[in-house]
């Protein structure tokens, strides 16, 4: 699948940014920079135009702007349409902690029942990535103590014990959706209007990932920027975010060492001294090991 963008200079600064550990070294004539998400390939050309090539180009060309055949009109349709996310009854599920070197994978199915919108509403609820990190540890237990809602962590030892060439981060994205949203199906059995993901493969793709497993929750509703869209996929992310801070907390608490959040270059110089302090094998302990930031931080360091 191709999906072709165009993005303005404010983008294009962030897709640099954010794709700057990602890239191929390949140089290309008129071409910012190529590089690789997952199963999707992203070509940014300096016109401003950005092809996305792959299975899930469609997902990743949503992060970033408007597809160009997408009219005002077909936007405002497309609005009045979410509304039916919203005011309604589901389950929700997201995940956290996918895009930082050290800290776990959580993912949390939340029940939000029609009647619980407005006290949600007065939480401020929204998407966690839109909220500080103050305010998550605030709501999140009040969110917990209404909403029905099942979560389940990954650390990074079990993540790197898990990934393979076969094996990648959707993948086990994939998998552990499933059995947060199959577990709270069958043992809260919500009368729902819908199940809604946060899309991050598409549909099919999505259910090959789970090939081989025996329980699988079917008639899912995949959208992107769902956390935007309905107040289940919101209540997800906020206690998945909670539940992230907490593990991270106690890392950061057991190796005596602030560490940073995400993935940039400033977590390189972090690494390198958990390394040079508890050695190689607990940098696996805490850290995504696939991730760029193990390459730099093992190249500058002798053994």
């Amino acid at each position: 699948m191709n999906v072709v963008i165009k993005v303005n200079d404010e983008v294009k600064e962030k897709m640099i940014e954010y794709y700057k550990d990602k890239r191929r070294d390949k140089v290309i004539p008129y071409v910012v920079f190529q590089a690789q998400e997952e199963d999707t390939v992203i070509t940014l050309y300096e016109s401003g135009k950005c092809m996305f090539q792959g299975t899930s180009a469609d997902v990743d060309a949503a992060m970033w702007g408007t597809i160009l055949d997408n009219t005002k009109e077909k936007k405002e349709e497309q609005k009045k349409a979410d509304q039916k996310y919203y005011n309604c009854s589901a389950v929700g599920s997201d995940e956290v902690g996918t895009g930082d070197y050290f800290g776990p994978i959580v993912v949390t199915a939340c029940y939000v029942p029609k009647e619980e919108i407005s006290f949600l509403e007065s939480l401020g609820v929204g998407d966690s990535k839109k909220i500080d990190d103050s305010k998550i540890l605030k709501i999140a237990p009040e969110i917990a103590k209404r909403i029905k809602y099942r979560s389940v962590i990954l650390s990074n030892k079990e993540y790197n014990e898990k990934y393979t060439k076969d094996v990648n981060m959707n993948k086990i994205k994939a998998i552990m959706h499933n059995k947060v949203l199959y577990r709270l199906m069958q043992e809260e059995k919500p009368s729902i209007d819908y199940i809604i993901v946060d899309e991050f493969a598409r549909e099919a793709r999505y259910y090959e990932y789970l090939d081989g497993i025996s329980t699988i929750q079917r008639n899912i509703t995949f959208m992107t920027k769902a956390e935007d869209k309905n107040l289940a996929v919101a209540c997800g992310s906020i206690i998945s975010r909670y539940l992230f801070l907490k593990e991270f907390d106690k890392i950061c608490d057991e190796i005596h060492i602030p560490l940073p959040k995400g993935a940039g270059k400033d977590v390189d110089s972090i690494g390198e001294e958990v390394v040079e302090k508890y050695g190689k094998d607990k940098l696996k302990e805490i850290a995504k090991f696939n991730f760029k930031n193990t390459d730099r931080i093992l190249h500058t360091l002798v053994f």
